[in-house]
């Protein structure tokens, strides 16, 4: 897998299948949306690309309090890397980069900058500041894969739901979820 930090100045050569997000601790609802671009990326005989940001937007808006990563950048990488993900472009984030509306990150990033002919999205994945969500974006020559809410027993999949886990010493519990082991982080 390459990383690429900053924003791509050129498409990628081959067609790309792109997800976005902060991808922290790479979790089995994760790892669904990983299969999903991998086999998005296999369709169109193209790359799958995460696109993700440095630092966690939470942190970036000055929201991070008590946050605890679940991965840093390498074993983030290392993860993508075993699923399959052929590009991890990390985006700087800062406020003016959250600034951006839904449609123009979708617009000039994904499908200019990256050359995003699919788009990989979570059942509740929203974009810009004006949290448009995934099912809503309308591009021409984008596609929209959606892929939906992943549950271990019963309980839903997230990274907060884990943190509320690790919160609560539940490790054994949190690593379902996770499904790896727990290395956590400070912000």
């Amino acid at each position: 897998m390459e990383i690429i930090h900053g924003i791509p100045t050129t498409p990628f050569l081959r067609p790309a299948a792109v997800t976005v997000g902060s991808f922290d601790g790479v979790h089995l609802g994760h790892q669904a949306l990983l299969q999903a671009l991998r086999e998005e990326a296999d369709r169109l005989d193209g790359v799958a690309v995460v696109v993700t940001f440095d630092p966690h937007p939470r942190i970036a808006l000055g929201r991070a309090e008590r946050l605890i990563l679940l991965t840093d950048e390498q074993e983030k990488g290392e993860l993508l890397a075993r699923y399959g993900v052929d590009y991890l472009v990390v985006i700087p984030f800062d406020r003016a980069f959250a600034d951006q509306s839904g449609a123009e990150f979708a617009t000039k990033i994904l499908v200019e900058k990256i050359g995003a002919k699919s788009l990989i999205a979570g059942y509740n994945h929203r974009f810009g500041h004006d949290r448009m969500a995934a099912r809503e974006l309308a591009i021409e020559g984008l596609r929209v894969v959606h892929v939906e809410k992943c549950e271990v027993e019963g309980g839903h999949v997230s990274s907060s739901e884990i943190r509320r886990l690790i919160e609560a010493q539940k490790f054994s519990e949190a690593e379902k979820l996770l499904g790896h082991t727990i290395k956590l982080l400070e912000p």
